[in-house]
């Protein structure tokens, strides 16, 4: 009797930690994966600064005669009730060399709304090589309910992009950011 009791006990006390092991895993998980992301290059998730457009001509980067292929996509997120779509769905660039394009973006709703811009890379380890300069996503975007605007994107690749990259894909998902209520803000503070 006392050794079917230390047993059960043994057992609920390993469920339990397995329970408590399972929790943390699933916290630290997302920050485990950024890690993943930045030591393999998967994802291709760029940086979420802008260039200084000086640097480049202080630095003498002049754009190579090498070519490629940039492609743009854009896709909205569920609930998110915004058109959004590059201008331009595909531009041959030199590498080295300032780019301008822009993306579109109109509000559907009737009330204003905010959103921001997620840019990934493919294939993920040229997200490197993808400088932006100036990039809607750098920032949120509040349209009014009915609202337009063309928002625009200046970038460069670098020259030391690898000779086997001919195709890069800048790919944007636009989130819906929460309004925060005043009296929530209020209620926090108490």
């Amino acid at each position: 009797m006392i050794e079917t009791y230390n047993n059960q006990r043994k057992h609920i006390v390993l469920l339990i930690s397995l329970a408590v092991g399972m929790f943390g895993f699933a916290y630290a998980l997302v920050p485990l994966y950024q890690v993943f992301c930045e030591v393999t290059g998967l994802n291709g998730k760029t940086s979420g600064r802008a260039r200084d457009v000086s640097t480049i001509y202080q630095n003498q980067v002049i754009a190579s005669d090498r070519e490629v292929t940039i492609q743009f996509l854009a896709n909205v997120n569920n609930g998110m009730p915004w058109e959004f779509r590059p201008a331009t769905h595909q531009l041959r660039v030199r590498l080295g060399e300032l780019n301008t394009t822009d993306f579109y973006a109109r509000n559907r709703a009737a009330q204003a709304v905010t959103g921001q811009a997620v840019p990934s890379v493919s294939p993920g380890f040229a997200a490197e090589y993808l400088h932006k300069v100036e990039c809607f996503c750098f920032s949120q975007q509040q349209l009014e309910a009915g609202e337009d605007r063309h928002m625009p994107l200046r970038f460069y690749i670098g020259d030391d992009l690898p000779e086997e990259i001919h195709t890069l894909t800048l790919s944007y998902t636009l989130f819906k950011v929460p309004t925060v209520r005043a009296s929530t803000l209020v209620s926090n503070r108490s």
